[in-house]
């Protein structure tokens, strides 16, 4: 699916910057064209205007039975415009040649196949090759017949064709490296799709074992208080109680991925206020003090005074019962919490550290994740779904904080809330 979902945006892609690439590539050719061409004809006029002056027609006439044409002696003439290769001709009727000037040495079959050439077009304007180079030429009809002014536009031309030529070039080599750049960015860009499709699939399919089973326990006793009808609910009572046990598992479940989704859709609309956090830490650990009496273990803290942030304070004070509630579920008998809340800079650090087995590197990154288990048995244990570390990560994200973890193996782990 993403294979196909990448093919398709390179196509798109490829498509898009191909068709952007020949309508720029054309427009430069168009304009590049246009400017030669009229450079040609400016210098076709200025030529023909040369060539119409006096001194610069001589107009004698070809004495018949010559082999050689008369030319007009180039001293006698002021010379054509300059970079320009050109020549005229005076034929008749019948466009045979009668008269040439050029300053140029050329044989008469030469003149010959450049009449040819304006005759056989019938048109008193147009281009073609001779020899190797590429001849712009303009006729006018006079009483003696015919006078064409020929221009050698061989290098205007090659301009025009190398144009083409860079084009290709430069369009295919743009094209290749497109390609691989765009299948690069393809591919990262998909990756967080891919991932978050990923994500979403393990999502349903641990919710639905996380379900699974207590479902399947609520159908075992229903089949046996079905299978015993005729007793009383007094002696029915266990399989019932097993069934509200099993009930309040699934509420808590739903309850939880229920608030995971509020507050993914809530966070464009969340209301920030100010309210001391030093309180909020302060309530939520008396609250939690006989839990951690009645497991013995060793509670101390260190909080600094009146410190104040800005989002919901009830919010705040779920992020610290969930990581004070992690902390004593993995905290052995006789060890030791910490919990500290100071000012760092412009912003407010808590921290909570329990001693235990703590937690495997390669774990620590996974942990925040909904549903994830370092070690499932030990947290089924514990009656936990993985998703406490997930509602407390989402929280802290939502007031622009950040949440991170640190543990040394059969130590201790520390986690540390960071807010603005």
């Amino acid at each position: 699916m993403f294979t196909k979902l990448r093919n398709r945006f390179l196509i798109v892609n490829m498509v898009t910057i191909s068709f952007m690439m020949l309508l720029a590539f054309a427009s430069i050719y168009t304009i590049t064209y246009q400017n030669v061409r009229n450079d040609i004809d400016m210098e076709l006029h200025r030529v023909s205007e040369f060539y119409h002056k006096p001194e610069g027609n001589p107009g004698e006439a070809r004495p018949d039975g010559g082999n050689r044409l008369p030319q007009q002696p180039v001293g006698k003439t002021n010379p054509p415009p300059e970079r320009s290769v050109s020549f005229s001709l005076q034929t008749d009727a019948q466009w045979n040649v009668t008269a040439t000037n050029s300053r140029f040495d050329m044989d008469d079959d030469f003149f010959e196949l450049a009449s040819d050439e304006a005759a056989s077009s019938g048109a008193n304007n147009g281009q073609f090759n001779l020899d190797g180079n590429t001849w712009a030429y303009t006729v006018q009809q006079n009483d003696a017949g015919y006078f064409i002014v020929y221009l050698d536009v061989t290098a205007q031309q090659t301009i025009i064709t190398n144009l083409i030529y860079t084009f290709l070039i430069v369009g295919l080599v743009m094209l290749i490296a497109i390609f691989f750049t765009s299948r690069f960015f393809a591919n990262r860009s998909i990756a967080p799709v891919k991932e978050a499709f990923n994500k979403q699939k393990q999502f349903i399919a641990d919710a639905s074992h996380e379900l699974k089973t207590p479902l399947a326990v609520i159908t075992t006793n229903a089949d046996v208080l079905l299978s015993n009808s005729e007793d009383t609910i007094q002696n029915q009572s266990k399989w019932l109680h097993h069934i509200k046990s099993e009930t309040e598992r699934m509420k808590t479940l739903t309850g939880d991925l229920l608030y995971l989704t509020e507050m993914d859709d809530s966070r464009a609309s969340m209301i920030y206020t100010s309210f001391n956090i030093s309180e909020a830490v302060e309530g939520v650990i008396l609250t939690m003090e006989a839990v951690i009496f009645e497991k013995d273990i060793s509670l101390s803290y260190e909080i600094e005074p009146d410190l104040t942030v800005r989002g919901s304070s009830e919010q705040i004070r779920q992020v610290v019962m969930i990581l004070l509630d992690n902390s004593i579920k993995y905290t052995p008998s006789k060890g030791t919490i910490t919990l500290t809340l100071t000012k760092r800079h412009n912003d407010v650090l808590l921290k909570v550290t329990n001693t235990g087995e703590g937690i495997a590197p390669e774990h620590l990154e996974r942990i925040f994740d909904r549903f994830y288990r370092a070690d499932p048995s030990r947290s089924r244990k514990h009656g936990g779904y993985g998703l406490g570390l997930a509602i407390a990560k989402s929280i802290v994200e939502q007031h622009r904080g950040k949440i991170y973890a640190k543990s040394m193996p059969n130590e201790a782990t520390s986690f540390y809330v960071q807010l603005p």
